[in-house]
């Protein structure tokens, strides 16, 4: 299997894709996740009230408030580069969640690198990379007057990450995204070899570290030819130091510790990390939507169902206002299929349909899976209908192809 660069004509091994992806991910989940200045942290731009309000904001992805404040905090410390990351990091969230590019269920296999994504608007795509060019003048300036400097050492990596998360999601250009993966990485180890006790840097050293420890043996040695190596103990254990810290990155260490402990089956303490945060940030729908998905892989179903259904009535009732809390219903429906109450699972899937300008990949997906639970129901007139309305999206789809098959032959278990 080779995979090809959109952006070059080199192209990826089995190997080397998987290597890409991994650390990747890697990268994003901490840059996804977003740099939370605590009030008290001892780094970065000064306490500001209005800090912590951008913030609240960010989490409970109120992304266009979130970012007109981070613009005026920029405006008042503009040679920060801990300033620049924020408002960068903003800018490329929303970004994100605009072109579908946030679920994670597309990053559980190498196919999203094939995946046509929704087109970015060149003037978004120019302020990110304005604002990368302006964190890393500030920072290469900052790091030749003071090479040990750790908080600049730190704000490097992460825009480093943050730029390996643009490269790589919107641009297309695997290489790119992966030297600053990588780049990133080496940034926050120097800063924990200068200063062992600086906590945040352990977020994308310890994601690293989980990550790459999980991979075919084959990888392994690919990835320690490029200096790479991992450690699933110690990256759960840094992952935990800085989900247990005040620092500015507790809040995105809970939800990558979640992504990973949910991996080794400790439930419980993902859940606690969740429900935290659900509590602590109620516009957040993923939060609580997470919940919901951990009570299902415990099998505590009912639990789940409930979850499941108070983020629908939820958004229903406007608390979520125009997000895609559509994915609720989504899950719902994946777990009463599971139960094999197809009926109630197809009047799930349903439900998608009538969310507030829901995601269209969402919609297509629901609108096949219901189709299917329709021909398992035997009802196949409302099974054609439903493929039908998938083909009438976006054609060039794995979904699309599949409605092509079962349009020719009924959908069977």
């Amino acid at each position: 299997m080779t995979l090809q660069s959109r952006n070059s004509s080199t192209k990826l091994s089995a190997e080397e894709s998987v290597v890409f992806l991994c650390l990747l991910i890697a990268s994003c989940l901490p840059a996804v996740s977003q740099s939370h200045l605590a009030a008290n942290a001892r780094h970065g731009i000064p306490h500001d009230p209005q800090t912590e309000a951008a913030f609240d904001h960010f989490y409970n992805m109120d992304y266009d408030r979130a970012t007109q404040e981070f613009e005026k905090m920029l405006e008042r410390h503009p040679n920060d580069p801990f300033a620049v990351n924020h408002l960068l990091t903003a800018v490329l969230m929303r970004d994100l969640y605009d072109t579908g590019a946030m679920n994670t269920g597309d990053y559980s296999n190498d196919s999203f690198i094939g995946r046509t994504p929704r087109s970015t608007k060149p003037e978004v795509k120019e302020r990110i990379k304005e604002l990368v060019r302006r964190a890393e003048a500030l920072e290469d300036r900052q790091l030749k007057a003071k090479p040990k400097d750790v908080d600049i050492l730190y704000c490097r990596g992460v825009t480093r990450a943050e730029f390996s998360v643009y490269t790589g999601l919107v641009e297309r250009a695997w290489f790119s995204a992966l030297r600053n993966a990588v780049g990133a990485r080496h940034d926050h180890e120097r800063v924990l070899e200068i200063d062992p006790n600086y906590v945040d840097a352990k977020l994308v050293v310890g994601t690293h570290n989980y990550v790459i420890s999980h991979l075919p043996w084959s990888v392994k040695v690919a990835a320690a030819l490029a200096g790479l190596s991992g450690s699933s103990e110690k990256g759960l254990a840094y992952l935990r130091d800085v989900a247990n810290s005040d620092g500015e990155n507790a809040v995105d260490a809970k939800v990558v510790l979640t992504l990973f402990l949910r991996r080794e089956h400790q439930y419980d303490e993902a859940l606690g990390h969740m429900n935290e945060l659900s509590e602590k940030y109620p516009g957040n729908y993923l939060f609580l939507t997470e919940v919901a998905n951990l009570q299902r892989a415990a099998g505590r179903l009912p639990a789940s169902e409930a979850g499941y259904r108070k983020v629908w009535q939820n958004g229903r009732e406007g608390k979520y206002g125009n997000l895609h809390y559509e994915l609720a219903a989504w899950g719902l429906g994946e777990l009463l299929r599971g139960e094999k109450n197809f009926a109630a699972a197809s009047a799930a899937y349903e439900l998608v349909n009538q969310a507030p300008d829901p995601d269209p990949d969402v919609l297509q997906r629901a609108n096949l899976a219901a189709g299917e639970m329709y021909d398992l129901l035997q009802k196949r007139d409302l099974a054609m209908k439903k493929y039908q309305t998938v083909l009438a999206g976006n054609a060039n789809t794995g979904p699309a192809d599949q409605a092509r098959r079962y349009i020719k032959e009924a959908y069977r278990e």
